[in-house]
C-alpha cells in the first residue's frame, strides 16, 4: 500500500513522507492565493475554489481566511456557506452536503495521532473521513473530530466539540456534544427564544 492509499485507509502511517510534503505544499500555495484575494474578487475566489477542492457545488461561498491541510480532499455540495476562519484538517475526505452553514472559527478534522508517545515521536497519524449531511448548521467555534457523521437538518450549537455521530433532525450542543432535543413544530413557530417566525420559507 503506497503512502497516498495509507492516508485514506484509516490505518496509522507516517506523515513526514517527502512526496506528501511536496504535494501538500502545492495545495497550501492555492490556499494562500485564495486568502489574498480582495473582497471584490468574488469570481476569482470561485475559480480558486474549483482548483482547490475535490468538488464544489453551485453558489458556494467561503469567507477568507480559510485554513486547509490539503483542500483537495474536501467535497462541497451546493449552497454551502462558511464564515471566517474555517479550518479543514482534510488529510482524508470531508463531505459537506447541500445548504450547509458553518459559523466562524469552526474546525473539521479528519486527522488524529496515536496516544502512544513512541509512535507520536515518529509523526504517526491516522485519518478518518467526516460526513456532514444536507442542511446542517454548525455554530461558531465548534470542532468536528475524525470519523463523525452529522445527519441532515441538524444544528450543532456554538462551542461544541463533536466526538460522536449526531443523528438527523436534532439540536446538539456541548463538550462533548450531545443531543439536546429533536427539531419540531415549535421551531417552525419560534426562531429564537420567544421570537415568532413571521415569514415563510420560499420554494427552491
Amino acid at each position: 500500500m503506497n503512502i497516498k492509499m495509507q492516508m485514506h485507509s484509516e490505518k496509522i502511517y507516517f506523515c513526514d513522507d517527502d512526496e506528501l510534503v511536496s504535494e501538500q505544499t502545492k495545495c497550501l500555495d492555492v490556499v494562500y492565493e485564495f486568502n489574498h484575494t480582495r473582497p471584490s474578487e468574488v469570481k476569482k475566489r470561485e475559480q480558486i475554489m474549483h482548483t482547490l477542492f475535490a468538488e464544489v457545488g453551485d453558489n458556494c461561498y467561503i469567507e477568507p481566511p480559510l485554513h486547509a491541510n490539503w483542500g483537495i480532499h474536501t467535497h462541497l455540495g451546493k449552497n454551502v456557506y462558511a464564515n471566517f476562519n474555517l479550518t479543514l484538517v482534510d488529510d482524508t475526505h470531508i463531505y459537506i452536503g447541500d445548504h450547509v452553514m458553518i459559523g466562524p472559527n469552526v474546525t473539521i478534522a479528519t486527522a488524529g495521532h496515536p496516544i502512544d508517545p513512541a509512535l507520536r515521536e515518529q509523526v504517526a497519524q491516522f485519518n478518518i473521513a467526516v460526513n456532514i449531511g444536507k442542511n446542517v448548521w454548525i455554530g461558531a467555534n465548534s470542532v468536528i473530530l475524525p470519523g463523525v457523521i452529522i445527519g441532515e437538518n441538524s444544528v450543532v450549537g456554538a462551542g461544541s466539540v463533536v466526538t460522536k455521530n449526531i443523528p438527523a433532525n436534532v439540536v446538539a450542543v456541548g463538550n462533548p456534544c450531545r443531543v439536546l432535543r429533536e427539531i419540531s413544530a415549535y421551531d417552525k413557530e419560534f426562531y429564537y427564544k420567544n421570537n415568532r417566525v413571521d415569514i415563510k420559507p420560499s420554494a427552491e
